[in-house]
């Protein structure tokens, strides 16, 4: 193998370390991966690499939350038959996943292009910024709500949150849990309902790429770097979550405000 290649799987290692460790926090996985991709002088990757890297953090989360997908889903088609109220919670919080998913699924359709379009270092950071000052403001909330009391509206309003996460910059953990945490929700349920809603946003990205994936022309000049990628950032994507949970559980959100004013701040300076 030349040189040249291992430099570009190296290079692709760590864009997949990038995607993996931000996709579950809240700093903008999109806007890491750019930056990463600019510092490392390898430019935009494409829609095929943020589909790609996005479906190997889907298998994480996938993964991780296997027991509670496990759960909704058959208690969900029970209640359907039975209506039995003992499945009723779970059969809600379904309902709840799908009403928040609608609007960044909407938006997402229709304004694909011009979001694609309007990516730049300084949205990035002012972006950064406003996630950093809304982290700021529910760093000491404690809500009460839990899947069980959360409501339609609820759901809706943070469904809002994630599809203005669609701007670059705007992380879509940190949109959805701040979202959640402000509409009283507490701690764990904020990141369970947060994460269960980016699976079915993921799956429509996926399905809609996968012709970008197949008609890509370079497929097998780039499968060895592209296949590092995937397998960095399933494995960070993983390990990253995990981390995230510990810091949710002790409400320690304050620390990414200071990372996202940090970070705002030097792409200001240096790019």
């Amino acid at each position: 193998m030349e040189n040249l290649d291992i430099v570009l799987i190296i290079k692709m290692i760590i864009i997949g370390i990038v995607q993996g460790f931000t996709e579950p926090i809240p700093v903008s996985s999109s806007g890491h991966v750019m930056i990463a991709s600019e510092l490392l002088g390898l430019g935009d990757q494409g829609f095929t690499f943020a589909i790609l890297t996005n479906t190997a953090s889907l298998l994480a989360i996938l993964f991780i939350y296997r027991t509670d997908i496990a759960r909704l889903s058959v208690n969900s088609l029970r209640y359907i038959k039975t209506k039995e109220p003992l499945f009723k919670s779970d059969f809600r919080f379904v309902l709840f996943i799908i009403i928040g998913t609608i609007p960044a699924g909407l938006l997402g359709i229709l304004l694909n292009d011009l979001i694609s379009e309007s990516v730049s270092m300084t949205l990035i950071a002012m972006m950064l910024f406003v996630t950093g000052i809304a982290l700021w403001l529910i760093r000491n909330k404690r809500g009460l709500k839990s899947e069980s009391t959360m409501t339609g509206k609820d759901s809706f309003l943070i469904g809002l949150g994630q599809a203005v996460a669609l701007t670059p910059g705007i992380s879509r953990s940190g949109a959805t849990i701040i979202s959640a945490i402000a509409t009283g929700l507490n701690q764990e349920t904020a990141l369970r309902f947060s994460f269960m809603l980016y699976i079915p946003v993921s799956l429509g990205g996926v399905v809609l790429g996968i012709t970008d994936f197949l008609d890509e022309p370079n497929k097998a000049a780039l499968a060895v770097p592209y296949t590092a990628a995937f397998i960095s950032t399933l494995i960070m994507s993983y390990f990253a979550l995990h981390w995230f949970m510990g810091i949710m559980k002790k409400g320690k959100l304050k620390y990414f405000t200071y990372y996202c004013f940090v970070v705002g701040t030097l792409l200001l300076v240096f790019f």
